[in-house]
């Protein structure tokens, strides 16, 4: 949320920023984050759905902005003390919606009367979609152990289905380290790719022998784990946002260090050595 509220203060020019998440269940929004103000009157402030600018945004799910808070006929006025107790005047709320559901809510203000353009909405806008991302890929995250935990059942049944969760582990895994790239925020980057090493499940080596260590960056990776989750060179550029022609150069020298002549002995020695689950 911080990150987001420092990403959105740089790019509108906005000199206040802040917000919160909307409480599962009970869609009500509660500001938990203030970048830019010089009180705490907005700190922990509930506001619920359809009431004020973002009780609004929270209801209808798309961004709403206000020149002159206080007195526009737009919105409902129950936050009208501590807004202008913070002296906020032009305010722009934009829900972050994830996969349909209202996760929280981003606020930019102005201290004076002016109209907030076109502009500092679409760019207000891709600020909460940079943190719908975030949140997205931490739900992911969160969500692919226990789909990649086989079924304790040692039937035929438990055997298909322990099959089908490590290839959706596959899947997953190469979908993330596809994404992990666009991640703006350097810290959930890591915590991101920091979860795809959970997932890989490299074969013993054999009894006193170590692990052979094979040093691929993070592109000679990512391409193996598209590759191997079945997509073709063009395909996998379009995942990653390269060139097929760069794809070919990083297989090849993942090829070449990994000690395969083939996209297939490519797979099998980066999950042998533990790079790919």
């Amino acid at each position: 949320m911080q990150g987001a509220l420092l990403r959105l203060r740089g790019t509108t020019g906005l000199p206040v920023a802040f917000g919160g998440p909307v409480e599962r269940g009970r869609r009500q929004m509660r500001i938990s984050e203030l970048s830019g103000t010089r009180t705490t009157a907005l700190s922990a402030l509930a506001v619920d759905p359809g009431n004020g600018l973002g009780g609004w945004a929270v209801a209808h799910a798309r961004p709403c902005a206000v020149t002159d808070y206080s007195s526009s006929p737009r919105i409902s006025h129950e936050y009208d003390i501590p807004v202008a107790a913070e002296g906020l005047r032009s305010v722009i709320a934009v829900p972050v919606v994830v996969r349909r559901q209202v996760r929280g809510v981003l606020y930019g203000a102005l201290r004076t009367v002016r109209p907030l353009g076109d502009r500092t909405l679409h760019a207000a806008v891709e600020a909460a979609r940079d943190m719908e991302q975030d949140l997205l890929l931490a739900d992911e995250a969160r969500d692919l152990p226990a789909a990649a935990r086989p079924a304790p059942d040692p039937g035929a049944g438990a055997v298909r289905e322990a099959g089908a969760a490590r290839e959706r582990t596959r899947e997953a895994h190469a979908a993330l380290r596809a994404l992990a790239p666009r991640i703006s925020d350097p810290a959930l980057r890591a915590e991101l790719l920091d979860a795809c090493a959970l997932l890989t499940a490299p074969a013993a080596p054999g009894p006193g022998l170590p692990r052979p260590a094979v040093p691929l960056s993070p592109r000679e990776l990512d391409v193996p784990a598209c590759v191997a989750s079945g997509a073709t060179n063009a395909l996998a550029a379009d995942r990653l946002g390269i060139g097929p022609e760069t794809v070919k150069s990083y297989l090849r020298s993942a090829m070449r260090k990994l000690g395969a002549r083939t996209r297939g002995e490519a797979t099998a020695a980066a999950r042998r050595t533990g790079l790919l689950p």
